[in-house]
Formats: C-alpha cells, sequence, structure tokens
C-alpha cells in the first residue's frame, strides 16, 4: 500500500503541502511565543539586583482572565509576601474590563494567590528571612493556556549601583552607534 501512494501522480502535491502547513505551524509558533507576554515590570531589574527567579501559577477570577487577554495589567507597583506558608500577589493591579457583569464585585488590587511548589516555597521563605531579600513580581504572561508569573528573588540596589547600571546602558548604546557609524 505505501509503494501505491508514492508511485501515483499526485504524490508530489501531498508532500508539498505537508511540508508547507509544517513551515506555517512553525511561524504561527514563534508569534505566539512573542504575543505570549501580558506585562513586564522593566523597573524591576534597575532597582534590584535580581539574583534568582521563579516561575508561579496565579490563582484568578473569572474578570481577571478576560482583562489580561485584553492586556489591561500593571506590575510596577506589586510586590510578593508570603504569610502562613503561603505566597501573595500584593499591589498588581489588573483593571476591570468595562464589559464585565454588574453582579460581580471587582477589586483591581486584591491580593493574589501563587502556585508554588513546597520546596520552592521552602527556600524563598529561608533566602527572605535571613539574608535580606525581596521578592519581586517580572514578568507576567501565558504558558499553555494558563497566566504565568515570573517573580525574581533579589537585594535592593543602592543609589550609586543604579548610577552605575545608567553609565552601563549608556556606554552599551555608544559602542552600538559607533558600530553603525563604522
Amino acid at each position: 500500500m505505501k509503494n501505491f501512494m508514492l508511485s501515483t501522480p499526485f504524490s508530489h502535491i501531498f508532500s508539498s503541502n505537508v511540508i508547507y502547513w509544517y513551515t506555517e505551524m512553525k511561524k504561527n509558533a514563534s508569534t505566539n511565543e512573542k504575543s505570549s507576554q501580558i506585562a513586564n515590570n522593566k523597573k524591576a531589574r534597575f532597582d534590584y539586583h535580581i539574583q534568582d527567579t521563579f516561575e508561579a501559577g496565579l490563582v484568578l477570577e473569572g474578570w481577571e482572565v478576560k482583562s489580561l487577554r485584553g492586556g489591561q495589567s500593571q506590575l510596577k507597583e506589586g510586590y510578593v509576601n508570603i504569610k502562613k506558608g503561603e505566597a501573595w500577589l500584593v499591589g498588581a493591579h489588573i483593571s476591570p474590563m468595562k464589559t464585565t457583569s454588574t453582579h460581580t464585585k471587582t477589586d483591581p488590587t486584591r491580593h493574589r494567590k501563587l502556585l508554588l511548589h513546597r520546596n520552592e516555597l521552602d527556600r524563598l521563605i529561608g533566602s527572605i528571612e535571613r539574608k535580606g531579600f525581596s521578592l519581586i513580581p517580572l514578568k507576567l504572561y501565558w504558558k499553555r493556556g494558563k497566566v504565568k508569573i515570573e517573580i525574581g528573588l533579589g537585594k535592593g540596589k543602592q543609589k550609586h549601583d543604579k548610577r552605575q547600571s545608567i553609565k552601563e546602558r549608556d556606554w552599551s548604546r555608544q559602542k552600538s552607534r559607533i558600530s553603525k557609524i563604522l
């Protein structure tokens, strides 16, 4: 049966369609990865030395997921707090959509529970209590249809550290400009 399929006059059409579909699928996969990001906390990397990052799930309500699909969220003033052995996202703002039902009570800055493994939580608790680290939300994104948040374990920068990072950033920009000219 296999030989019969290869010897048909239309076998070249079928194989090219499969290759075409496969390349289209690859293109779509790369565009989905770029658009999976919901929010990014750029200020966090400027204000903190990030030592380690963790991926956590979020417990959300239906209207929050709908708002995140619309891209209405902000992590700038958010932080992660640990209470009674559980991690909570505090201060992150998810704006309710105008089309949300009127019978639901929407609180844009409510505390949201983070879903982490027990060993990750224990490691975070130890770092925060003993070493003086902070937990900062870095990124909010989609992964396999679920909302994930990347949290960073870091120490706050002092003013001279921030100046140094500004100098490094400006120098890298100047290097790229010089290389374009040459």
